[in-house]
């Protein structure tokens, strides 16, 4: 694995919203969360009153998607979810570029959010192609895969919504797309990491296979705002 220091990982949400995302970001007192359309994921510091300030900053009955925070809020947040899950990152292997895949932009956003509702590789919203680069694979001009860019600390860069439409599935266009952006993040000098639920064991599978180990398993939560 490369050589890098790993703690901005334990706290990614917090870590991007404070340096490479800042420009998508919404604070108030303790609490930082991501703009409306970009993101779900928000994030509270060390100070118990944190807790109300992200209940002010997002709203009353709003969902506090606190990816994988280990903080937990006062007893009147209402529990929305709970998954268990793994954080992976790079192991320092050669990655390559791949001439076959494209850059997609703000006039594919509709066909990126097609494929999404299709495939539910996780959270994406209308804006959060804003968060890095997004590349894609066209069968007969239709987006049939694509994965991209997403959280973003300091040296590291996520990558994330990897689907693949399930008529084009079994083509490998996964593992190009995945070794396409870990090319792309390695040649800026940074570090790619990702993040999967547990039970997934295919994708795991890929991943390992693409050359990503598990870092510490992780527990995603969600909460209702009081």
């Amino acid at each position: 694995m490369v050589n890098r220091d790993a703690a901005a990982l334990d706290d990614p949400v917090g870590a991007s919203l404070r340096g490479h995302h800042a420009h998508l970001a919404r604070s108030l007192g303790g609490a930082a969360a991501y703009r409306p359309g970009v993101a779900t994921f928000a994030t509270v510091n060390g100070d118990p009153a944190a807790w109300a300030d992200l209940a002010r900053l997002l709203g009353r009955g709003e969902l506090a998607d606190m990816f994988s925070s280990t903080a937990t809020p006062p007893a009147d947040w209402e529990p929305v979810f709970v998954h268990e899950g793994r954080q992976l990152v790079w192991d320092g292997t050669e990655a390559e570029g791949d001439p076959g895949v494209v850059e997609l932009g703000a006039a594919d956003v509709p066909a990126m959010l097609e494929l999404v509702a299709r495939t539910r590789p996780g959270p994406f919203l209308p804006r959060t192609r804003e968060l890095g680069t997004y590349l894609g694979i066209r069968q007969g001009g239709a987006l049939v895969a694509m994965a991209g860019e997403r959280l973003h600390p300091p040296g590291w860069t996520e990558i994330s919504a990897v689907c693949t439409a399930p008529e084009a599935r079994g083509q490998g266009h996964a593992a190009r797309l995945v070794a396409a952006l870990t090319a792309r993040i390695t040649a800026r000098g940074e570090s790619p990491f990702l993040h999967v639920a547990a039970a997934n064991t295919g994708a795991i599978a890929l991943y390992e296979r693409l050359g990503f180990e598990t870092r510490k398993p992780v527990t995603f939560r969600g909460y209702r705002t009081p």
